[in-house]
């Protein structure tokens, strides 16, 4: 699914999510449901499910596993930036990232929601890489303890021909005369150069949208990603405490604290009962994607 084309995922937290069965054609759930699935809504506050692997408009995995696909967050975002009845949009984010394709756009429709309602996102228990773009959109970010976020870079496989496939063939990759960037080939010089290329472009949206959403000079941002002094030692995940003082989120809470917050912040009444069934509300939102 992912083979080849450009991803902003921490491949290492993503592990048990890649390895999972993808369902036959026509296995899963009805899908005329999904628009009902994408968020919660319970006294003005929105929560919107942010998980699994992210992709531009998988409907199947949307479907049966509860991954969030840039196609519906655009929609949803759409859709809570026109309800007067909501006050306020929680990201409850559980993902290691996805696709870069579709996710510029999603990470625009948070922001422009933002701009005229409070986006709260919170890491629980990771924001990471796509999902961390996604999130740093948000008017702020909390991270649950234990929880990491970051991971901000752009990653691609590609594979070089270099001798007979297993039928004892050669297999042999050709494009038009003014298309040798269709398919650059890793083995040489000029296929390497135009693939980080388009890495580096792609980085540089996503370094861009991180910057805006987290009020960080552009320039600045590769230094404080670097694990060492080299800021080319970036694409790390960074826990609460130093996630925070990174700039890359604002507070450590729990979730019935985070909860518990919004409640009294945007909520009709408060108090521990009601913040403690919403958090449930929210946390079976995410539950699909856990199964």
């Amino acid at each position: 699914m992912l083979a080849g084309a450009p991803t902003a995922i921490a491949a290492e937290l993503a592990m048990d999510l890649l390895a999972r069965d993808l369902p036959e054609a026509g296995a899963g759930p009805a899908q005329t449901a999904l628009a009902a699935e994408r968020f919660t809504v319970q006294r003005g506050l929105a929560v919107v499910p942010v998980c699994g692997i992210l992709t531009p408009n998988s409907a199947m995995l949307e479907a049966w596993f509860g991954w969030s696909s840039y196609f519906g967050l655009v929609d949803t975002m759409a859709e809570l930036t026109e309800r007067a009845d909501i006050a306020a949009v929680v990201l409850d984010v559980d993902s290691p990232g996805g696709l870069v394709i579709g996710c510029e756009g999603a990470a625009a429709a948070i922001a422009a929601t933002a701009a005229v309602k409070p986006v709260h996102a919170l890491a629980s228990p990771m924001a990471a890489s796509a999902a961390y773009w996604l999130a740093s959109q948000a008017t702020d970010i909390a991270v649950t303890p234990g929880a990491v976020v970051g991971s901000i870079g752009v990653a691609l496989e590609a594979s070089s021909i270099v001798g007979p496939n297993s039928y004892g063939e050669q297999d042999y990759r050709l494009t038009s005369t003014h298309a040798r960037a269709k398919r650059p080939d890793p083995g040489t010089a000029e296929g390497m150069t135009e693939l980080r290329r388009s890495l580096d472009d792609a980085e540089a949206v996503f370094h861009a949208a991180v910057a805006a959403g987290r009020g960080i000079p552009v320039a600045e941002l590769p230094g404080r990603l670097t694990v060492t002094d080299d800021p080319r030692d970036g694409g790390a995940v960074f826990r609460g405490p130093d996630a925070v003082a990174r700039g890359l989120a604002d507070t450590v809470e729990t979730r019935a604290a985070f909860y518990s917050r919004m409640f009294s912040t945007y909520g009709a009444t408060s108090g521990a009962a009601t913040s403690a069934r919403f958090g449930a509300i929210a946390a079976a939102a995410q539950a699909r994607a856990a199964l």
